[in-house]
């Protein structure tokens, strides 16, 4: 598994049959894209994109840590992140409001190592129980699931308890964390606990307590219609099949 932090999806060189090896190479287009499509976009977004004779490079980021790059002058060609951090795009004047386009819904869940078996947390009671039970909770510090859930662990009063024993990761996938022994259940959104070979997500958080969070896609300010096709490849029936596939719900 790759790591999460600053990953780049290689950019391709891949021609149409109307190009010939005198054309120069189409640039990448660049996109800043949170985590929680990186399943879908693997499986759908970036082969249909380079089958078109497109090339994407992206930047794989917690939405607070996107918006904390583009705050000290980082931009890209398009961006995908949570509704509210797009809300504050458009506010900035870094994305025209008509241009965002809503993508997907998603939910946060608990995964464990494949072959383990699955904990009680069908009710807050038994969500208590599993957490504060656990050898390990791995949970990320800088992505939306991180912030969430500490803030549901304070509101459950079991936060000391919780933390003494968590393995608390900067950002990425927190289900490597099952993987490598270090942690015996995760805590991500759904999809991206997915993401991640050898664990089974043992479902959703319980309605109580649960939280959807919504992602919008825009192109930056002033950006071509590369950015702009891009954006409509995001909401086609296949790249719906894909969201669904990858634990997502499409938002269109």
């Amino acid at each position: 598994m790759t790591p999460a932090q600053d990953v780049k999806t290689p950019a391709q060189d891949v021609k149409t049959p109307a190009q010939d090896a005198k054309t120069p190479a189409q640039a990448p287009l660049h996109v800043m894209c949170a985590l929680v499509v990186r399943g879908a976009f693997d499986a759908h977004v970036v082969p249909a994109c380079e089958a078109a004779g497109g090339r994407l490079a992206i930047d794989w980021a917690p939405t607070t840590v996107i918006m904390e790059r583009i705050a000290a002058g980082a931009s890209a060609d398009a961006v995908l992140v949570l509704s509210d951090a797009m809300d504050r795009l458009v506010a900035e004047g870094r994305v025209e409001a008509q241009d965002r386009v809503a993508v997907a819904r998603s939910r946060y869940g608990i995964a464990v190592r494949a072959g383990a078996p699955p904990p009680e947390i069908g009710s807050v009671e038994a969500l208590k129980a599993t957490l504060t039970g656990a050898r390990s909770v791995a949970y990320s510090r800088t992505g939306a699931s991180g912030i969430w859930f500490a803030g549901l662990l304070s509101r459950l009063a079991i936060a000391e308890a919780v933390n003494a024993r968590a393995t608390i990761i900067p950002q990425g996938f927190t289900a490597e964390k099952l993987v490598s022994g270090e942690a015996d259940l995760a805590v991500q959104q759904i999809s991206e606990l997915m993401v991640v070979s050898g664990i089974e997500v043992v479902g959703p958080f319980p309605d109580p307590v649960q939280e959807e969070t919504e992602f919008w896609a825009a192109p930056m300010r002033g950006r071509g219609a590369a950015a702009a096709r891009f954006l409509a490849s995001l909401t086609t029936p296949e790249a719906a099949q894909a969201y669904r596939a990858s634990g997502l719900t499409p938002a269109f």
